[in-house]
């Protein structure tokens, strides 16, 4: 069963930073839920309760129409090596 915490912890920010590979999902009322792999060191911690995030284009560039609309957003992170771990972070997006 999974667990929710009410900020990241050291051991979930040094598991994010060591990661190569994350996933965003993105949905606006309307629209299909859309999946994508991101990476290109392109994610920071800046602490317990907040991550930035560079989005670039990419086939379409979907993410960025949906958090324009409906400004939600789930990152994935997931361990495909050593110990298994999946971590989401549920967020409110900021654009700037």
């Amino acid at each position: 069963m999974g667990q929710q915490f009410k900020e990241l912890s050291e051991k979930h920010i040094r598991f994010i930073r060591g990661q190569k590979l994350f996933f965003v999902g993105t949905a606006t009322a309307d629209s299909r839920v859309n999946i994508s792999p991101k990476g290109m060191d392109s994610l920071r911690v800046l602490n317990p309760n907040h991550v930035v995030w560079l989005n670039t284009t990419g086939s379409g560039n979907e993410t960025s129409a949906h958090i324009q609309q409906a400004p939600r957003m789930t990152i994935m992170f997931c361990a495909f090596e050593q110990e298994p771990l999946i971590l989401r972070e549920f967020h409110l997006v900021f654009i700037s």
